[in-house]
């Protein structure tokens, strides 16, 4: 008899049953190994079983799970610090998810211009490829017919530019913007990067016409790229930052950040979130920062995006067939793929290594920050026997 589903058609997962894991590493129910380079979209931000963050959920489990924001939570005050301190933000509004920090970014920005007596000023301006999350709000900041189609009329107040073009985002600005949102590095858009000056251009823009500028730092954020935020690359600050994937390790957590006079029209009863800043999330989060702000870390994080980025460009090199370029920044990286990335993708899971795919056809590989040298050394090997694989199938065709 067939197994009856009672879970939603939304996913296609492999048949493959992960039963443990450990560092960077994942093992199935038949005791197989595999290198994670897709680390739950960019989630496992300390691989599996780390030891800081096993001990830390443990000994909040005997504690208290969840008060709701009816009480005063001492763990949020303090992780809410600690982002502060290392960024530009004054206040933080936790959630459970980037989708929900973007909802709050969101409303934050047109909180703040209706309080400035500007209440027109909604329109939010995005770029193409871009991904900000699956609510209604968020599919219609990213703009993309995929991922709109099906569900009703669009939700206003958003307009999406060709990406990185400066003179379309300067003929959009009008009396109605209240703010400029994007990724600094586009995740499922193909892991595009927006180039330094044009980010120094955009904070430009923002402050001679009045607009907020709010950085998506989901998926780049807490030393995705070797820095905390990949904004702090290139000196720009932004007003309103949202973030989560790493933040909880692989436990839910969510933030929106921002400066002082941004968050200060958020108040009672503007804004609110049932479970976003419960006690287990936010220590969780605060072990998280425990880890990544330590001495260290990130030099150690961007030892190991070179290492990657060498052995990319050497699968570029060796196999043109099949590869066109590399992309992206620390431990966020992409192969442009000449062949079906999801033919590459297949190919290398079953060679023990997991990766993940993202826009224009392109292989995403977001591995935990904690991979050692040994670990790329093995991700190398993996890779290139499932090369070879399919060059060989493409000959034999």
């Amino acid at each position: 008899m067939a197994q009856v589903k009672h879970t939603y058609d939304t996913y296609a997962p492999p048949d493959i049953e992960f039963v443990r894991g450990e560092g960077a590493r994942l093992f199935d129910n038949e005791g197989r190994d595999y290198l994670d380079c897709a680390a739950g979209i960019a989630v496992n931000s300390l691989g599996y079983a780390h030891p800081h963050l096993v001990e830390t959920l443990k000994g909040q489990a005997d504690g208290i799970w969840h008060l709701s924001n009816l009480y005063p939570i001492p763990a949020q005050k303090r992780l809410a610090e600690r982002l502060c301190a290392a960024t530009f933000a004054d206040r933080v509004f936790f959630t459970n998810s980037g989708a929900e920090a973007m909802e709050c970014a969101i409303k934050t920005a047109r909180r703040y211009h209706y309080s400035n007596d500007a209440p027109e000023r909604v329109k939010i301006l995005t770029f193409e490829g871009a991904f900000h999350g699956r609510t209604l709000a968020t599919i219609a900041a990213g703009g993309q017919e995929k991922y709109l189609e099906g569900f009703g009329e669009k939700t206003p107040g958003f307009i999406s530019l060709p990406f990185g073009d400066e003179k379309a985002l300067k003929a959009a600005v009008d009396g109605e913007t209240a703010a400029i949102l994007l990724e600094p590095i586009q995740g499922e858009g193909g892991i595009r990067e927006f180039s330094g000056q044009f980010l120094r251009d955009l904070r430009e823009l923002c402050d001679q016409e009045g607009i907020l500028l709010i950085f998506d730092e989901v998926q780049t954020g807490i030393g995705r790229t070797g820095k905390l935020f990949a904004h702090q690359w290139f000196d720009v600050e932004p007003d309103i930052m949202a973030s989560a994937k790493g933040l909880g390790g692989g436990f839910p957590v969510g933030a929106c950040l921002a400066r002082e006079e941004v968050a200060a029209p958020m108040v009672v009863g503007t804004h609110g979130s049932t479970f976003g800043g419960n006690p287990l999330a936010m220590a969780i989060g605060n072990a998280v920062l425990d880890v990544v702000l330590e001495d260290g870390f990130l030099d150690t994080v961007n030892a190991m995006a070179t290492l990657f980025k060498q052995n990319l460009a050497e699968m570029v090199d060796t196999y043109p067939e099949l590869l066109e370029d590399v992309r992206g920044n620390g431990l966020l990286m992409g192969m442009k793929a000449k062949v079906p990335n999801t033919d590459l993708i297949a190919a290398m899971r079953e060679h023990g290594l997991l990766v993940a795919g993202a826009g224009d056809n392109v292989v995403r590989l977001v591995p935990p920050l904690i991979v050692n040298e040994e670990d790329v050394r093995e991700v190398r090997n993996r890779m290139i026997a499932a090369l070879n694989e399919v060059k060989n199938n493409l000959t034999q065709e």
